[in-house]
This record gives C-alpha cells, structure tokens and sequence, in this order.
C-alpha cells in the first residue's frame, strides 16, 4: 500500500490501519538534544518509533570531531539498515515521519535518508506533530513493541554530491546550488553554530521557512513550484545541489521540490559546517 512519497495529512494517516502504517517521532531540539527523546515519553503518535537525529539519522561518535563530513555525518548504511530492521519496517507499510518543525527538524532528514535507502513508502506528516494536536487526534505515551524485520538496504550514492563534484559544478555552471539556512547566516551577518560565517561562494539562499505557510503546513505545489523555478532559472531540478548548516534542513527544500514536482535534486550531506571544517575552501558573505 502506498499513499504518498512525498507529504500526508494528520486526518489520512489518523485513518490507516494501524496494521498498515509506520510512525517515526523525529522531534529534536538543537539547543537540548535530549528533549526530542522526553517529549515522545510524554506523548506522541500511537504506535511511533522513536528516530533521534543524533542516535539513528547521523554517524555522531563521542566527542564528536566536527570534519569534512559536517556536524551530522551521515549514518552508515549497516546502522541505518539495522535501524529499520529494529523498528519492523516492512515494505507493504506507509511509513510516516514526523517532528515538531513542519518536517524541518529531522522529518524531512528521516525521508530523505529513507528514499536514500530504497524505501518508496515513506512521507512526512504535514504540519508536524503540531497538526497533530490541532486536530485532537490520539496520543499515547506507551513504548510500542514490533516485531523485527531483516531489512537489507543500500544508499543510492547518485543522491548526494561530494565536494569535488559541488566545486567542479559550480565552477561550470552545471550545479546550482541551495542554501537552506536563514538569510542572516547566509549572508554572514551571524553564525551560532559554526566557526566560520557565510556561504560557499556562488550559493543562492532559499530559507527552507519559505516552504511553509503562516500555519506551519507547506505550500500548495502550484506555490513552490513556481518559487524554486524562479530561483534556478532555467536549470534542471536533477542540477540543483541543496546544503544547509549540517544537511538537514537541506531536506527540507529537497522534499518541497519532491512535491512541487520538480523531482531529482540532490543534496551535498556535509553543508557548510563541512565545508568550513577545510580552512582552504573559499567563503563568501553578502547577498552573492
């Protein structure tokens, strides 16, 4: 069964057997990494998993030296496969993942990583767990126990862009490349996380806040479409690269060009942290 690759609403998924749907709780908090973990103790969708960004959506040993992979390195697949595996994913399920942010706190990372791994049933919850609750659905603070699955899985390198390819491309012009961040940090008028602030030169800003209305749902296609057309011109959707301050975000610009329908874009995982994490590579700031 399959209802959407892209996004689903709070009153569809609420209504898929529960036999037929997977819930993936992704809620995270960068300022308290912890929180993610005791706000689904608290509460969260019936039947959800538990996915922590830091735990199962990224390789994070401790400490944690920030290198040319950024500050959320990308899973291995071994532990990404074994992930599924654990949380009895099966391929006749709708998964559905979602956070607190609209899918932009690691939602969109969970279906990115998904799709990466070959899993074509999966989307995230639009407007999050907040639509959740608005709509006075069902919560449950019980630990659902499923039964394991043995999921083989493989991430499909054509996906991501390494640096040599970002710079080549855009040295080209063959690469047009995203900046997900807020504009303040794009410009390099500020930079909380990383120690270095602005963009990789030749980057164009599209704040991923952008995708989603005033309610924290997203855009109607028709919308985005139009935007992000306007933004890479006349490239291709299989020659845009999005990045972000660690590849998450960046999901969530890849996910609304999936839905817009602008479909093939890629994501450059290590972003600007990095990308910073090389002193030799160039930064720019300002609007260019």
């Amino acid at each position: 069964m399959l209802i959407s690759r892209t996004l689903i609403d709070a009153a569809t998924a609420a209504n898929l057997p529960a036999d037929e749907v997977l819930f993936v709780d992704c809620r995270f908090d960068l300022v308290d990494a912890s929180k993610g973990d005791r706000d689904y103790a608290e509460s969260h969708i019936p039947g959800a998993v538990r996915a922590d960004l830091d735990r199962e959506l990224a390789d994070m040993p401790t400490p944690m030296p920030v290198d040319e992979r950024g500050r959320h390195p990308l899973p291995h697949r071994d532990a990404f496969e074994a992930f599924l595996s654990r949380i009895g994913w099966r391929p006749d399920v709708q998964v559905v993942a979602y956070d607190g942010a609209g899918g932009a706190l690691a939602a969109a990372r969970f279906w990115w990583l998904a799709r990466l791994a070959g899993l074509d049933n999966v989307a995230v919850l639009d407007g999050g767990w907040p639509a959740w609750l608005a709509a006075r659905l069902p919560v449950d603070s019980a630990v659902p126990t499923r039964a394991p699955t043995s999921v083989e899985a493989c991430f499909d390198s054509s996906g991501m862009v390494s640096v040599d390819e970002l710079t080549t491309g855009l040295t080209s012009g063959r690469i047009v490349l995203l900046d997900a961040r807020a504009t303040p940090r794009y410009r390099g008028e500020v930079e909380p996380l990383d120690p270095v602030a602005g963009h990789v030169p030749g980057a164009r800003n599209r704040p991923f806040a952008d995708n989603l209305d005033a309610h924290g749902f997203f855009r109607r296609p028709e919308e985005l479409r139009k935007a992000f057309e306007a933004i890479i011109g006349p490239h291709h959707a299989e020659e845009v690269v999005h990045m972000c301050g660690s590849g998450v975000t960046a999901c969530h610009n890849l996910l609304a060009m999936e839905y817009a329908g602008l479909c093939g874009s890629r994501l450059f995982a290590p972003s600007w942290s990095g990308w910073v994490a090389d002193r030799s590579h160039p930064v720019a700031t300002g609007d260019h």
